[in-house]
């Protein structure tokens, strides 16, 4: 996240059709702590722009492989130290509780790791809708999130967790995003795409099919990310140097292209009047 842009980001986001916005904050540990003055200040932006604000812990990305990652845990604590800027923001803030917490070598322990950190959030008074990432950085390659999400979703006295799964190299053809998203519909659990791009590290992504896919089966999308990406993966900012004047190629597809947000994307009824 850059602080100091926030404000027009946003402003810049809204006028271009979206009606939500994922925002990473720090607990300290990866970058400068948010607190909650902080987060009151994004959620207060978010609502002024007429957008859903989707927190996000950042600092957890691929726990167990990064040194300097935390644990789901932590974010968990986290949210908890800075309930004061959460509570009563239910309608407009959305708290994606952790980042790509579980790599490779780790997944086994998501299902019960996830239940107890919801556990714990209810137990503070945190009644927000929650989202929690797939394992496998985000795209679920073990299927652990799939297969343990009715369980995930019981185990929520408030019933309202959404999964999030993040579409890169494993979602290379329409197959694969149909697939995985069918079996989410059939079980009528929530399922949204937080992160997706058109390519990546891992290879190409069929990122028609994630759009047209998601349209037709109204589930919801993040393509990532405005701007200010480092250099390998700078090819995914939707605009250049933080200029909504200046679309690049990906830019031009998210909002302008067919199932883009230009053409699908109502303004939440939260806000209406």
């Amino acid at each position: 996240m850059y602080p100091q842009r926030t404000a027009r980001m946003l402003s810049d986001v809204k006028a271009m059709g979206a009606n939500t916005v994922r925002v990473e904050v720090s607990t300290g540990v990866t970058a400068e702590r948010d607190d909650a003055a902080d987060v009151a200040h994004l959620i207060g932006l978010c609502r002024r722009n007429h957008l859903v604000c989707v927190l996000v812990v950042h600092d957890t990305t691929g726990w167990g492989y990064r040194k300097e990652a935390v644990p789901q845990a932590r974010a968990v604590d986290y949210w908890i130290s800075i309930r004061q800027a959460l509570v009563g923001q239910e309608k407009y803030a959305i708290i994606n509780v952790a980042n790509e917490p579980y790599v490779l070598d780790n997944v086994r322990t998501w299902p019960g790791d996830t239940m107890d950190s919801i556990r714990r959030l209810r137990r503070a008074g945190l009644r927000h809708t929650l989202m929690v990432d797939a394992p496998d950085w985000g795209q679920d390659l073990s299927f652990t999130m799939r297969d343990h999400a009715a369980d995930v979703f019981a185990g929520d006295p408030e019933r309202n967790t959404v999964f999030s799964i993040h579409m890169y190299g494993a979602f290379f053809r329409a197959t694969n995003v149909h697939d995985y998203f069918g079996r989410y519909i059939r079980a009528r659990l929530p399922i949204t795409v937080t992160e997706f791009g058109y390519t990546h590290h891992d290879g190409d992504v069929d990122e028609d099919a994630i759009m047209s896919e998601a349209q037709a089966d109204r589930v919801g999308y993040l393509a990532w990310s405005w701007s200010g990406n480092s250099g390998d993966v700078s090819n995914l900012d939707m605009v250049d140097r933080f200029d909504a004047r200046a679309l690049t190629w990906w830019g031009r597809r998210v909002f302008d292209g067919p199932n883009g947000i230009r053409q699908t994307a109502h303004e939440a009824t939260v806000y209406k009047p």
